[in-house]
């Protein structure tokens, strides 16, 4: 029996969160007295895992599998987990995993559990922490289900390094055309930029930016910080930003160590989108706004005379500090 990790890659490299996952199951089997396998689908340096627990990598080649697709990866994951005898299975909490975690869920008759933010309480049955309710609180859930499915929360449980010495296989599921049906057409990306979902620390602007020529100060102060920028749903809405960039809600969820939101109110459903953060910053020059009463700490006064001097003063400590 073993753990089975499902990590995540982009253009032959792991996502930041494939290290959280195989850290996480690594853990869990350390507790149950086994060993942690991940699957990982066209990387370049699969060995990489080894750094965090991981004994065995099967390594999918598939040149129909470069591009992510919720049936065919669902398909390959389950083929893994049957080959491995894997009773519990580590993945992240994505929106394309969340995509997958449904369809392998029904294929393997196992219990889903979403959003996890700790090691498990209890391991029979296994029994997990998660956040419920938009992040606004937490639950306790049991799985008693023969296979389980935890997803790990970004930034939750964190990357921890366990040098391991790691066995690299090719692995080639049986995948059908049937699997293949949906098939992605074109993908735009934004390039040279940290991502909103594997960034540490996200930059957002709101309307109290006044207009989409100002947005320099959301980008200079990112850069400073190597964060990733984002945006409020009005910003998106009126234009002035990619809608890939709205946040809340409706729109990316945020689990970054550091949340910036400038010019932003606090929407209910802004809120709930960025509630998982660890730490939100908010400026904003109404004291009443409601993002200040879910924030962590909170600027009163002008964007536009608070930013550029935040953005001097880092530049200064990153100077003295190089």
């Amino acid at each position: 029996m073993s753990v089975l990790v499902y990590t995540e890659s982009e253009n032959g490299k792991f996502k930041k969160n494939a290290f959280e996952v195989a850290s996480y199951g690594f853990m869990l089997a350390q507790e149950l007295k086994t060993v942690a396998i991940a699957i990982a689908f066209n990387v370049e340096n699969p060995e990489e895992l080894g750094n965090f627990g991981i004994s065995k990598v099967l390594n999918i080649k598939d040149a129909n599998l470069t591009n992510f697709n919720a049936n065919a990866y669902a398909e390959a994951v389950s083929q893994a987990i049957a080959q491995e005898n894997s009773k519990n299975i580590i993945i992240s909490s994505s929106t394309d995993t969340k995509y997958m975690a449904g369809i392998l869920a029904g294929k393997l008759n196992a219990g889903y559990c979403p959003n996890v933010v700790a090691a498990p309480l209890n391991t029979e049955p296994l029994t997990l922490k998660r956040t419920v309710f938009s992040n606004k609180g937490f639950a306790t859930t049991s799985i008693d289900t023969d296979i389980g499915i935890i997803g790990v929360s970004s930034n939750a449980f964190g990357i921890n390094e366990n040098k391991t010495q790691t066995e690299v296989l090719e692995f080639n599921p049986n995948i059908e055309g049937s699997d293949l049906g949906v098939s992605s057409v074109s993908i735009d990306k934004v390039t040279g930029k940290a991502t909103i979902a594997d960034a540490d620390i996200v930059v957002s602007g709101g309307r109290g930016l006044k207009g989409p020529e100002n947005w320099s100060l959301i980008e200079d102060l990112a850069e400073v910080l190597g964060a990733a920028t984002a945006c409020s749903k009005p910003v998106s809405d009126l234009g002035w930003r990619p809608h890939s960039e709205h946040v809340g809600q409706t729109g990316k969820p945020v689990s970054s160590n550091l949340y910036i939101a400038i010019g932003i109110s606090g929407a209910i459903q802004h809120l709930a989108g960025v509630n998982s953060s660890k730490v939100k910053l908010v400026i904003n020059t109404d004291p009443d706004a409601p993002f200040f009463k879910a924030a962590d700490y909170g600027v009163v006064g002008d964007a536009f005379e608070v930013v550029p001097e935040l953005i001097e003063k880092l530049k200064e400590f990153k100077a003295q500090n190089a």
